[in-house]
């Protein structure tokens, strides 16, 4: 059996994943991965391809040993893994809890290697791996610290593994967008107290799902970028110093922009 793995597909751009995949990759079924079995269940409902509902929590690890014993069982063949599960918290270190940066680290980083390692068994040549990464892994970003610091992670490891990979006919790439517009602001504004309020541009999940998709199965490229303004402000973080590229951070924060509706529920 021919299949695909999605976590954090419970909506945002994990959700999108679902239900995009099908127009690159043709699988038997999807396995959909995300807390809220209600939200998963909805999706089923909402893709051709038939999806295979898997809630767990991957700050767990019982989760893995879940998932490695479904894997053992099945033995499917695994086409692509995508990670799209993480989330962030904007705000001054004081205001961001201990608990919520080491579980930033356990889901952001910990969890995408869990994930990583247990399904490469199942994969052979032709399989795609998409980490979803986000534009903070290409500089220190204050008052989004540890959010950044692990997306920084996920980026050199992607890059990293994409050559180990390559001898074996697997593919992986990190997908680094900007700000999009989904439930990720409804967790990372919990804890802004107004240091975060700056967003230069807001996209949609749809948009930058389908363009890291096309790079994903058309490309060579080891990191995905949705959209030119993003691939300049990557350039641009390239060849400044990081000292300066923060400086101009915190001085964009001093004036709100695009920041209406997003809001913590």
């Amino acid at each position: 059996m021919k299949i695909a793995i999605v976590t954090g597909a419970s909506s945002g751009m994990g959700k999108e994943f679902v239900l995009q995949l099908s127009q690159y990759v043709n699988v038997d079924e999807i396995w959909a991965i995300a807390r809220r079995e209600d939200a998963l269940k909805a999706l089923q409902a909402a893709t051709s391809v038939p999806v295979r509902i898997l809630p767990m929590d991957l700050c767990e690890a019982t989760s893995f040993d879940r998932l490695s014993a479904i894997l053992e069982a099945e033995k499917p063949d695994v086409r692509l893994l995508v990670n799209a599960a993480g989330f962030g918290k904007f705000g001054s270190f004081e205001k961001v809890s201990l608990e919520d940066d080491c579980r930033m680290i356990d889901l952001n980083c910990k969890a995408l290697v869990m994930m990583t390692r247990i399904t490469l068994p199942y994969m052979q040549n032709g399989s795609h791996i998409l980490q979803l990464d986000s534009l903070s892994a290409f500089q220190p970003v204050p008052y989004i610290t540890t959010y950044g610091a692990t997306k920084a992670f996920v980026l050199s490891y992607s890059r990293a593994m994409n050559e180990e990979l390559r001898g074996r006919g697997i593919r992986m790439m990190a997908m680094n967008p900007g700000w999009v517009r989904t439930e990720f602001f409804n967790h990372a504004f919990q804890t802004n107290g107004g240091e975060v309020q700056y967003f230069n541009r807001l996209y949609e999940a749809k948009d930058v799902v389908a363009t890291g998709l096309k790079d994903l199965y058309t490309t060579k490229k080891q990191v995905s970028i949705h959209g030119f303004p993003v691939k300049a402000q990557v350039l641009m973080v390239k060849l400044l110093p990081h000292s300066l590229v923060m400086k101009i951070w915190l001085n964009q924060q001093k004036k709100p922009k695009n920041n209406k509706g997003l809001t913590a529920k």
